[in-house]
């Protein structure tokens, strides 16, 4: 029987093979029967875009979008209980078919955030995300519509680079399908957003463009304060560690000679800052104190794990207290210490100081007067410290050793060596020529460079960067870490790490001049991009330093764990951290603290 409807051109039938294709995963066109490259049934492919496009990355990184997609679904899944949804209702049915339909574009959403507070960029059902919040504002502005608000994967949304729990971007780019026939609606999109998100421009695409696959590399910048570069303090368990394997394997002097120009600095620091005030204390607490302050005990535990959980876990339990102070947990941790150490020992806290204890007693309120202000004088000491250009260089020089292909597996979590897509490639990774001082503390800015980056790479980079120069281990075992090794590395405090911006020139060079297309291009906002990243995350990373005293903590806690966990930055090398291995504890696989994806994040 013959159709009366008229035969469709070429141009019809494309269109209609488009609209087909355009709700599935972009990544479909790289995989399964028939989407092999030229195959029956293949499209189109983006620039960069291949059946083995990142292949000598392995198969796991192949499969993100799709494994990502499972996630997103399995999250919306978990949250019909009791608990609020951080994501849009479905609207009611009626709601939906009164609202006009609106064309939709595939665009690259250009923006940058402020991470302090949110749980990471992926998007969650239950959590606070960046990626939930800008996707209730494109609810709330009209950009997606109701039929669409109670599924992000309805606007195929996809992400350039992920950034973990806490992390900043000045420039980060996410792809998805938006209504933008409104000339205000970045201003509407901003609008619904705090003043953490902003929304840079919104940039028409290609309609198969995938941000993730497109984009090209990225740029990190991470800030540290540059007294984490001092040495262990000589008490410490690191500290005496240094010193006794650096002579039990005949380094001393070599171990000196990359020490040499902090060496006088806990002598002076001593000499300057906390004898005066010792010498001031009464005599019933001063050798209390003395004791607690030199005589560091170090955490100690079986577990090979604890020392990482216990660092990584730092962030979420610092308070905030009087800046520039030590943190009331701090001062209650080294009374208690005191008290640990003396059990005979009487704590009265009603005493007004006007009578004469007996020598069993102490005044508690003095005591934890005399800890305060001696633990205030070690960190003003520290904040004082302004990094010798000597110094500086051999940062540089630690951060060299990335440069290039390397195996980071001990960088990650849950990469064995074996595992191909453990394999990255750093094309840069600078130290700023100038230190700047915030509030008193000098800051070095630490620019990368890479193709792409696992989970916490960046911050586990810095973290083994930082370790090596401040205790003046030999960089032999940088290189050693990228070997068939097992070497435990803590990732650095997340609060100084930001995503700089993602680079597309390939997809700009090609796809987007081909097709007509304006580039992704950052620059045209820099001036609101500088004046947010000075507003909202170099600000906030210093208050919230200034509050937190986080890399103090952070390095004073792997100072004082108590384990061979970290001994591989002594002389004694990977070597010294196998002492325990017999014991059963020791030799249970080790894993990051946090519960995340491995196969997922950035920085």
């Amino acid at each position: 029987m013959a159709s009366d409807r008229p035969p469709r051109d070429n141009d019809s039938a494309s269109r209609d093979r488009k609209r087909k294709f355009d709700g599935r995963d972009e990544r479909r066109n790289t995989r399964g029967r028939g989407g092999g490259r030229g195959g029956r049934g293949s499209k189109q492919l983006q620039h960069g875009s291949h059946p083995f496009k990142k292949k000598g990355v392995g198969r796991n990184e192949h499969l993100r979008g799709r494994n990502e997609a499972q996630q997103v679904k399995n999250k919306i899944k978990e949250g019909n209980g009791d608990e609020a949804s951080a994501l849009p209702s479905a609207f009611p049915r009626e709601e939906i078919e009164a609202e006009s339909r609106r064309p939709k574009r595939k665009v690259a959403v250009m923006l940058g955030y402020s991470g302090t507070g949110y749980k990471g960029m992926q998007i969650d059902n239950k959590q606070k995300t960046i990626e939930g919040d800008l996707f209730n504002a494109f609810v709330a502005a009209g950009a997606i519509s109701k039929a669409n608000a109670d599924d992000p994967k309805k606007s195929s949304l996809v992400r350039c680079a992920r950034t973990d729990k806490g992390v900043h971007a000045a420039g980060n780019v996410i792809s998805l399908k938006l209504i933008i026939e409104d000339d205000d609606i970045v201003d509407k999109i901003n609008s619904h957003l705090s003043s953490q998100i902003r929304i840079w421009g919104l940039q028409r695409t290609t309609g198969s463009f995938s941000c993730y696959q497109a984009c090209d590399s990225r740029w990190y910048e991470y800030l540290i304060p540059t007294h984490s570069f001092l040495p262990p303090h000589p008490s410490s368990f690191l500290g005496k560690k240094l010193e006794e394997f650096a002579a039990l394997k005949d380094d001393m002097e070599g171990y000196r000679k990359r020490q040499a120009e902090v060496a006088n600095f806990w002598p002076e620091a001593e000499e300057k800052h906390i004898k005066p005030l010792i010498e001031t204390l009464d005599d019933s607490i001063r050798s209390l104190v003395e004791e607690a302050l030199y005589t560091t005990e170090a955490t100690n535990s079986g577990e090979p794990d604890a020392a990482i959980a216990a660092a990584d876990e730092l962030e979420a339990k610092i308070k905030k207290d009087v800046p520039g102070e030590p943190t009331a947990d701090e001062v209650k941790q080294t009374v208690d210490k005191i008290q640990a150490r003396e059990p005979g020992l009487i704590m009265d806290d009603t005493t007004d100081g006007s009578v004469v204890l007996p020598g069993s007693v102490v005044d508690k309120a003095a005591l934890e007067t005399a800890v305060r202000n001696l633990k205030k004088a070690y960190m003003d000491a520290k904040k004082a410290y302004r990094i010798s250009p000597e110094r500086q260089a051999r940062v540089q020089a630690a951060l060299d050793n990335y440069l290039g292909t390397r195996k980071y597996h001990n960088y990650t979590v849950q990469k064995k060596f074996s595992d191909k897509s453990a394999q990255r490639f750093i094309k840069s990774f600078k130290v700023a020529e100038k230190p700047i001082i915030i509030n008193d503390t000098e800051w070095l800015s630490l620019k990368v460079h890479g193709q792409s980056f696992m989970m916490h790479q960046i911050r586990k980079m810095v973290g083994m960067a930082a370790l090596i120069v401040r205790c003046g281990t030999n960089p032999d075992i940088m290189r050693e870490s990228f070997g068939n090794n097992i070497v435990r590395i803590p990732k650095a405090p997340g609060l100084g790490l930001l995503l700089e911006r993602p680079v597309f020139e390939s997809y700009n060079e090609k796809q987007a001049a081909q097709n007509d297309r304006d580039p992704i291009d950052f620059n045209k906002y820099e001036k609101e991009i500088a004046d947010f990243k000075e507003r909202e995350i170099y600000q906030r990373i210093f208050r919230e330093e200034s509050q937190g005293n986080q890399f103090n903590t952070f390095f004073t806690h792997l100072d004082n764990y108590k384990d061979p966990t970290f001994l591989y930055l002594t002389s004694g090398g990977i070597e010294a951290t196998k002492k325990k291995l017999d014991s059963k504890a020791m030799q249970a696989k080790w894993e990051d603290s946090e519960d995340e994806n491995a196969s997922g994040g950035e920085g």
